[in-house]
């Protein structure tokens, strides 16, 4: 009787750890449904669904709650047994006005937005198809909250709620992509993530410097790529797509391949994407300040200015990029999974074309000023355990290793010495996370993270007509930044419609850098610079729901940046006239930050976001006159210029609104439109104000989005208000290269919209064809404080074939 009951317990086993699948399809066209979650509380169970809309479920047996939820479509609760009786089939249906997501950029751990009083943007891999942003940076613009600036075509550089740059945090795949030499001014590394692999993309607003650490004072743009999917059956998994696109503006030629291929504990997914761009033109209608219609080349030794043959062509703007990605993914059991990554990037040389803009007595002020090939190489392991005991539930390990390559050329115009400059920064980090649910109302999130950036920087001068060689001036000493950090996030369901949360981090900072590889240049009172300080940064905040149709969330955060390899000793021309030297005494900046929103679903057909923050910034480093030596002004590429330094010398305050409207129209039409207010302003060393460099003018879209079927077609407008020249914040004033002229011959920033139509539709065959019309009117504009001018009248046309 004994081994009877063994017996039958054995079998009960065998038919519970039975795999059960469930299968998700958009409600109207039969289409499986990839990427769809599905999250229990109790048990704790998550997973999403396959490219075949399927998903295992054999660890939601008992649920009473699970929700389905997919960005655009309606959320389902459902229990368990209400999915069984349904035969484990599912549809959903097209549907914009959701309160909640499930997101990752929180905590690095995937949990419902009910739960986050921080603002969370999720953008959709559908909108990505629909929209098909040439570049990361672009992605990001879909949203219609952040605003990009590109100093040239192969560039982008995110301005989020009045903060860019170094005070903004990238993530890919939950690891930190911010390295020591990330400058104050424009950056464009955002271009190395490829746009076709993003499986989600987040932005979270506000202060996130508890869980990411430095920079994370304007926000944190969260990069998660394609997930290696297992089999749910004893056959292997073959799925993937191909994408070709070709658009008219820049005769972009675009290609993309990946495939998938999983088995039942392992799975790979390979990935490869090329672009080439030819010179960027731009619109017909629009200031004439933009045109530059010449280019400098050299003929028979000596530099001579070329007249264009069509002047709305931007010369030199062309460039290419490659992007390589392979990952592994192996769950031996429930209990673990191991997942590799490999990312590689690399462009061609590229023009930075807001500098070929300048002039000098009459004539160009560079024959030559371009960007070396950009590379990125990424190695990254994550570790998942899953274990019930008194420390943690979940725990996640991220070892990883990445290499950063960058350099910069330039030539005065007839000058026979040519500028070259190189950095490579090895980057490696360990993060440790962990989350453990005490009771069903209270979860904490802790972990500990190290981070390590070795900068090697180094400086040329050539003779073009000798090709002679010659030491010249590193931008950067050699240099090691390390931050060691712990935290700790209690998020406590105080009732079914009200959540706190609060969090702390500890983070020591530690910068060491050797100035020997330039003090036979300049002449530095010191040879070595070492900081070790710490920081302590926490928020607080809730979030409450009166009703399903309500939603309010409060925040109380900050955040802090600590002084990088950029900021402590770097020497660069910022202005034409002016040398920003290396300050040893810099210390951390401080921010403050305040944000409260509201969320309304009126009568199933209206839904109202608004966001109101505001955010002071102590500490601030800023540029300000300064003394090398007791000199206030030194020679610089041959040039007397006066001597700046960052420094710890202002504050600063940036306020906004953010305002969000989706209306759901009859007959399968949609209303959209974001619109973004924010004003900044920073102390001057005078005591006065101006307003901050990166607090975008008011911009935003608005859409009106029509689906039937296989059809998805939008209409929409992108904008941006004016910035006058007393507006503009006293650096901008003088660069004549960017802005146009208003009628008294002052810089100014003109407003600008653009009128645009994209549309997808499902072939038959699995096909899918994407077209579309950028910048109908043939609009000649800039974004505000970009150097290039953006695309004028754009066809784009795509053909995507999934397998």
């Amino acid at each position: 009787m004994k081994r009877v009951y063994i017996l039958l317990l054995f079998l009960s086993l065998v038919i519970v750890g039975k795999t059960q699948t469930i299968s998700i399809k958009d409600q109207e066209t039969g289409k499986a449904m990839e990427l769809v979650s599905l999250m229990s509380e109790n048990p704790k169970a998550f997973t999403t669904t396959n490219v075949n809309g399927q998903a295992d479920i054999s660890s939601f047996i008992g649920s009473e709650k699970i929700e389905i939820r997919s960005l655009g479509y309606k959320s389902i609760i459902k229990s368990y047994a209400e999915l069984k009786l349904a035969n484990f089939q599912i549809g959903m249906e097209i549907y914009n006005l959701n309160l909640d997501e499930v997101v990752v950029a929180g905590t690095r751990w995937r949990q419902s937005s009910d739960n986050i009083p921080s603002k969370i943007v999720t953008i959709s891999p559908s909108e990505i198809n629909l929209q098909n942003p040439q570049t990361a940076a672009d992605l990001l613009a879909v949203s219609g909250k952040v605003f990009i600036q590109k100093s040239q075509q192969g560039g982008g550089s995110p301005m989020i709620r009045g903060f860019a740059t170094n005070r903004l945090l990238y993530t890919v795949d939950g690891v930190r992509m911010n390295t020591a030499i990330f400058r104050g001014g424009n950056i464009q590394n955002v271009i190395n993530l490829d746009p076709f692999v993003m499986e989600n993309t987040e932005v979270l607003f506000g202060p996130g410097s508890v869980i990411y650490g430095s920079d994370a004072i304007g926000g944190v743009m969260s990069f998660q790529t394609l997930t290696p999917q297992f089999s749910l059956t004893d056959k292997p998994m073959v799925t993937g797509k191909a994408i070709s696109r070709f658009s008219t503006a820049s005769k972009e030629k675009t290609g993309h391949f990946d495939v998938n291929v999983g088995w039942k504990k392992w799975a790979f997914v390979t990935s490869f994407s090329a672009w080439d761009y030819d010179n960027l033109r731009q619109g017909s209608n629009g200031p004439e300040d933009y045109i530059k219609p010449y280019y400098v080349q050299r003929q028979d030794g000596i530099d001579k200015v070329i007249t264009q043959d069509d002047p709305l062509l931007q010369i030199p703007s062309a460039y290419s990029q490659m992007n390589l990605m392979q990952k592994i993914r192996f769950k031996p059991n429930d209990k673990w999974e191991f997942q590799y990554g490999f990312h590689y990037s690399e462009t061609t040389p590229y023009g930075r074309y807001d500098r070929h803009n300048r002039v000098k007595n009459g004539s160009p002020r560079y024959a030559e000023w371009n960007y070396g090939p950009q590379k990125w190489l990424m190695n990254n392991l994550n570790i998942t355990h899953t274990s019930d005991n008194m420390f943690f539930n979940q725990m996640t390990i991220r070892l990883a290793q990445q290499s950063f390559e960058e350099s910069r050329i330039d030539r005065a115009f007839n000058d026979i010495e040519r500028n070259f400059n190189a950095e490579k920064v090895d980057a490696y980090s360990v993060n440790i996370d962990f989350v453990k649910w005490t009771n069903k109302k209270n979860t904490f999130y802790y972990g500990f993270e190290y981070v390590r950036n070795d900068v090697n920087s180094t400086g040329s001068i050539t003779d073009i007509i000798t090709e002679i060689t010659i030491d010249g001036p590193a931008r950067y000493p050699n240099s090691s930044w390390t931050s060691i950090a712990a935290y700790i996030e209690d998020v406590y369901k105080v009732s079914n419609n009200f959540s706190l949360q609060g969090a702390l981090r500890y983070n020591q900072f530690i910068l060491d850098a050797d100035f020997t590889n330039n003090t036979s240049f300049y002449p530095f009172p010191f040879t070595n610079v070492n900081i070790n300080q710490g920081a302590l940064t926490g928020s607080i905040g809730g979030v409450y729901r009166p009703s399903g149709t309500w939603i309010i969330n409060a925040n109380l955060g900050t955040a802090f940046r600590s002084p990088n390899v950029d900021d402590i000793g770097k020497v660069f021309d910022s202005e034409p006239g002016a040398v920003v030297v290396p300050n040893p005494d810099l210390k951390a900046e401080y921010a403050y930050n305040f944000d409260l929103g509201v969320a309304k679903v009126i009568s199933d057909i209206v839904k109202l976001d608004v966001t109101a923050y505001y955010t002071h910034l102590r500490n601030a480093m800023v540029r300000r006159d300064y003394q090398l030596n007791g000199l206030d002004s030194i020679m610089y590429e041959g040039e007397m210029s006066k001597v700046q330094a960052l420094q710890n010398a202002a504050v600063a305050n940036v306020y906004g609104v953010q305002f969000g409207l989706e209306v759901k129209l009859p007959s399968n039409f949609t209303f959209s439109t974001d619109l973004n207010f924010q004003k900044g302003d920073e102390e001057m060393d005078d005591g006065s104000t101006s307003p901050s460099r990166h607090a975008a003018p008011f911009f935003g879209v608005s859409r009106i989005n029509y689906r039937f079927k296989k059809l998805n077609l939008e209409f929409y407008a992108n904008y941006q208000g004016e910035r006058t020249y007393d507006q503009l914040p006293v650096s901008e004033q003088s660069k004549d290269e960017i802005y146009a002229k208003d009628k008294n011959g002052n810089n100014y920033s003109p407003a600008w919209y653009t009128l645009n139509v994209k549309a997808i539709y499902d072939l038959e065959n699995q096909f899918i064809l994407s077209a579309g019309v950028e910048n109908i009117t043939d609009q000649r504009y800039r974004p505000y404080s970009s150097g290039i001018s953006a695309p004028g009248r754009n066809f784009i046309l795509s053909l995507r074939y999934m397998f």
